[in-house]
């Protein structure tokens, strides 16, 4: 059996879905672009790409 989309528990065994918080949507790309905007030059840095 499934339970209800919308259930924030399973109604069989009682486990409690995660939820995400507001905001961690906004957060997780923010640290994405981050990630690319320090991460290549820095990666291509310790390659020698860069002088």
């Amino acid at each position: 059996m499934e339970a209800p989309l919308e259930s924030e528990e399973c109604p069989f065994c009682g486990y409690e879905f995660p939820t995400s918080r507001p905001g961690s949507f906004t957060v997780t790309w923010l640290m994405i672009g981050l990630m690319i905007l320090f991460g290549i030059p820095v990666l291509a840095w310790l390659m020698g790409w860069l002088g």
